[in-house]
């Protein structure tokens, strides 16, 4: 009788082991480096730096799509506010084609908007407490 039991444990557990394999695969590589790839984590970097403060005064937040957001319009001068809406848009360019350039890195073009998503939930999880993130369609401080 217990031989009867053995085996279906067995297959259960080498189903679950498939199941698992299937689905880190499915997830696929979010830290996988190709020259375009390189390219696109060095042009965020840089811009990082200017950023920065516009995330620290609370400005700028991280948006729940994976992008960043003029959070508080008022905390920019009204000279800069051009010069820092073309920095959020080449920001959000980078992110978009971020996304897309690691979905195509992994041979899964149709990844795209769950390597977004992934990523959003990272960048928020990640920032700075103080810096505003985007919930539930509401902006909170972290």
């Amino acid at each position: 009788m217990k031989r009867l039991f053995a085996c279906p444990r067995w297959i259960a557990a080498l189903a679950f082991g498939l199941l698992l394999a299937g689905a880190v695969q499915a997830q696929g590589n979010l830290e996988i480096d190709t020259p375009a790839i390189s390219a696109l984590r060095q042009s965020m970097q840089q811009r990082h730096a200017r950023l920065e403060p516009l995330y620290t005064s609370g400005a700028v937040g991280f948006a729940a799509d994976g992008t960043v957001a003029l959070r508080d319009a008022s905390a920019v001068a009204l000279a800069q506010r051009a010069q820092v809406s073309s920095l959020i848009a080449a920001e959000n360019a980078d992110r978009a084609a971020l996304y897309r350039e690691i979905a195509r890195g992994n041979g899964r073009p149709e990844w795209e908007a769950d390597v977004r998503r992934t990523f959003a939930q990272r960048w928020i999880e990640r920032v700075r407490p103080g810096w505003w993130v985007q919930q539930g369609g509401d902006w909170v401080r972290k």
